[in-house]
């Protein structure tokens, strides 16, 4: 068992399991996002409690594949949490507390078996392969997997409710 001052620990409470030995796919990272944050402590627990600006720096073979962002208000980023964990199936969050454990599938927790992280970012400037956006919640240097176009229309469901979070009394 981890210490306590060791960010990447097992908490009480928590469950791991074996990884496969092999991956089943690969993936580009096209580029590496740029933040404040240092350490698994300073990062906002929930992307959207952040304003601080940040820069998506995108590699520049994928310059053309920004054609038209600057139109958008807002944009879905898609990351690799690659300082994350991978191993466990049930998770005790820091900030709930001990008894308060969850299955991996019903957290936003950047440790997962695949740490892909996504958040709704808004875009503030294009300057050729770097975006400036506010309402990210990862490390710097983290690498960037993807940028689409967020639509409210489609994107957004008001009526979305996680039953465990929405039930908790603090």
């Amino acid at each position: 068992m981890a210490g306590e001052n060791d960010p990447y620990g097992v908490r009480e409470g928590e469950v791991t399991v074996p990884l496969p030995d092999h991956f089943d796919a690969s993936v580009y990272f096209i580029g590496r996002i740029r933040t404040p944050w240092q350490d698994r402590k300073d990062c906002p627990k929930n992307a959207r409690e952040s304003e601080a600006v940040c820069t998506i720096e995108l590699d520049p073979r994928w310059a053309q594949a920004l054609a038209g962002v600057e139109t958008c208000s807002h944009l879905v980023v898609l990351y690799w949490m690659d300082r994350a964990r991978r191993d466990l199936v049930f998770q005790v969050p820091g900030h709930y507390g001990p008894g308060n454990g969850r299955g991996t599938f019903a957290l936003r927790s950047p440790v997962r078996p695949n740490p892909i992280a996504m958040s709704v970012v808004r875009l503030l400037k294009v300057e050729g392969t770097k975006l400036q956006v506010a309402g990210l919640d990862c490390l710097d240097g983290t690498p960037l997997l993807d940028l689409k176009p967020y639509f409210a229309s489609t994107d957004a469901v008001p009526e979305a409710r996680v039953g465990w979070h929405a039930d908790r009394k603090t």
